[in-house]
């Protein structure tokens, strides 16, 4: 694998795993890590037999968003050239075929929110702190933040956060829905792995259009959604994977799956 300054990346059995490696600086995020993340992605994409990944943080903190030396060099023009490319970068962790898994701990703040957003699953450790301040700054979000928290909790609560810029522990983000999962802070990536592990123990295919059908019910209507199903059952439906699954299940025996 290669090496990277800004990040790190390791891969687990099926299970890759993304680290953000700026601890000292509060894993502030900015062009270049994106750079750094845009070139991770495409080596995730490469990785044989990977099942899951995950993206979490060295340190105390997950991100405390963008580095705001870097914001201070930003203009209209320099964002307008550049901005479609950024947003690319988190859209790219929605697209994967695989779930990608979000550990978080400490604080998650701006474009570090955003990050999260772009995941499948959110686990928070209990001292985690979410917010999505860039109005106190004179912005309004731009990595999706308007659009994936919306989403996610509802346009009350996401008008609450990005206007208000309020800040919300672990146990309220859970109870927005905001994050799936709350666990105390040192068995984050333990849970993390667990989760990972149980999705790599899924018949892949099945993974793959599931995480498909589920994205596009957020996006689309309801009867896009049952035109993607049954598009999906029928493929899966002539799978190797689906013919185990049934076949160990009734054998009493641990499935062995092929991804096709």
């Amino acid at each position: 694998m290669a090496e990277y300054k800004h990040l790190l990346l390791a891969k687990e059995g099926p299970v890759a795993i993304l680290t953000l490696n700026r601890a000292n600086q509060f894993n502030t995020l900015g062009p270049d890590v994106w750079r750094e993340m845009k070139q991770v992605e495409r080596e995730i994409e490469a990785m044989e037999d990977l099942r899951a990944v995950i993206i979490n943080a060295a340190g105390p903190h997950f991100s405390a968003g963008i580095d705001l030396n870097v914001l201070g060099t930003f203009n209209s023009e320099v964002v307008m050239k550049t901005v479609a490319w950024s947003q690319s970068v988190y859209s790219k962790w929605e697209e994967l075929s695989v779930p990608v898994i979000a550990a978080v701990q400490g604080l998650c703040y701006g474009s570090g929110t955003e990050l999260i957003l772009a995941c499948d699953i959110r686990i928070a450790a209990r001292n985690a702190r979410i917010a999505i301040p860039e109005v106190r700054f004179g912005l309004a979000p731009d990595m999706g933040g308007t659009t994936r928290l919306t989403k996610l909790v509802g346009a009350g609560q996401a008008k609450r956060m990005i206007i208000a810029c309020e800040e919300v522990d672990a146990e309220e983000a859970k109870s927005i829905g905001l994050v799936e999962k709350v666990v105390d802070n040192d068995k984050l990536m333990e849970e993390a792995m667990k989760l990972a592990q149980r999705i790599a123990d899924m018949p892949p295919v099945a993974v793959k259009m599931a995480k498909k059908g589920i994205n596009l019910a957020v996006e689309s209507s309801r009867m896009a959604g049952l035109l993607f199903e049954q598009a999906q059952t029928v493929y899966c439906c002539g799978t190797r994977d689906m013919k185990e699954a049934v076949a160990a299940f009734f054998e009493k025996r641990k499935p062995t799956f092929e991804g096709r």
